[in-house]
């Protein structure tokens, strides 16, 4: 007999065919997510659940899945998940590493250009047909080449997102726990230098870091005190990193000259203040959004599911 799975939101149909062949699924159509007691109910026969990061699956949500053997998290991170009470009930957890590097390093700099040159704000005026000709001073930005790139966090996605500044001929600084090697650095022409100092010094500023305790608020209020006033500050990782209302007074008072969000500290909430500003640009979370990667996303997660409830070791296991 198939196992059963549940799929806590809207799947792309080519990983819910292929979820289809090889268990009994439930969900995996509809935008709309689930409540808490919606998925309590509806996981408790359950021998799989594939969710995305915006499912929070805890120890509560567990303790309704007796059955559950595998938990196949859409996403490459892994936060919304209680890895130590998965492991503790021996049920494995498995993540989609890899696939979305490229396309986040693109939007990366799709907000570092649309803020530094204020896209958002001049297909506005456009639209609204403000436009009454060229001036000399109408929608005035920043200039990237030449400029200090600072990367928090050089993984697979800082690192793509270095390889792109050599476009710019930008200088490229990071900060990372686990700095690169030698010939890593040479190769993306990338010098390491302490937190304080790429805040102090840099005038492109872009995080991709992963969340955990360390990073909760690291760029905190004091931190963005560091920065240059006529900085940006470009967050693609994940929206705890950053005191988003500290963000937001920094921005509505010129301490930095703008921002480009796409995550945000209590998603699907912002900050009320950052809707109102005009020198941040917001984003929906859509870092990984073309069509292939997040089809290459839901195929591995459908696959992890499916290798681990077949009794195989998935090839994407975080515990």
């Amino acid at each position: 007999m198939k196992p059963k799975v549940l799929v806590t939101r809207r799947l792309l149909p080519e990983a819910l065919a292929y979820l289809q062949e090889h268990a009994r699924v439930e969900g995996g159509k509809s935008r709309r997510g689930l409540t808490r007691e919606n998925l309590k109910a509806k996981i408790r026969d359950k021998d799989g659940l594939l969710c995305l990061l915006v499912d929070q699956i805890d120890r509560d949500i567990m303790d309704s899945a007796p059955r559950l053997k595998i938990i196949a998290n859409c996403a490459v991170g892994f936060d919304n998940i209680d890895l130590g009470e998965a492991r503790k009930r021996g049920i494995l957890v498995t993540n989609t590493p890899g696939v979305l590097t490229e396309t986040t390093a693109d939007l990366t700099w799709a907000l570092i250009l649309a803020t530094a040159r204020k896209i958002p704000q001049s297909d506005r005026f456009t639209r609204n047909k403000r436009f009454r000709g060229w001036e000399l001073d109408l929608f005035l930005g920043k200039e990237l080449t030449g400029k200090r790139l600072g990367i928090i966090g050089m993984g697979r996605i800082g690192m793509a997102v270095a390889l792109r500044a050599r476009t710019f001929r930008m200088e490229v600084v990071y900060f990372d726990p686990c700095r690169l090697t030698p010939q890593e650095e040479k190769t993306l022409k990338a010098a390491f230098v302490p937190l304080d100092n790429l805040l102090a010094s840099s005038d492109i500023i872009t995080i991709h870091a992963s969340l955990h305790p360390g990073t909760y608020h690291l760029i905190s209020a004091e931190n963005l005190r560091l920065m240059k006033k006529d900085a940006i500050l470009v967050n693609v990782a994940r929206g705890p990193i950053v005191d988003e209302k500290a963000l937001a007074r920094a921005l509505a008072r010129r301490q930095l000259w703008g921002a480009g969000l796409d995550v945000y500290e209590k998603e699907p909430a912002i900050q009320p203040e950052l809707l109102r500003l005009d020198n941040v640009v917001l984003l929906p979370h859509i870092g990984s959004a073309t069509y292939e990667t997040r089809l290459r996303m839901a195929m591995m997660a459908a696959r992890n599911l499916i290798q681990g409830l077949k009794g195989g070791r998935p090839d994407h296991l975080v515990v």
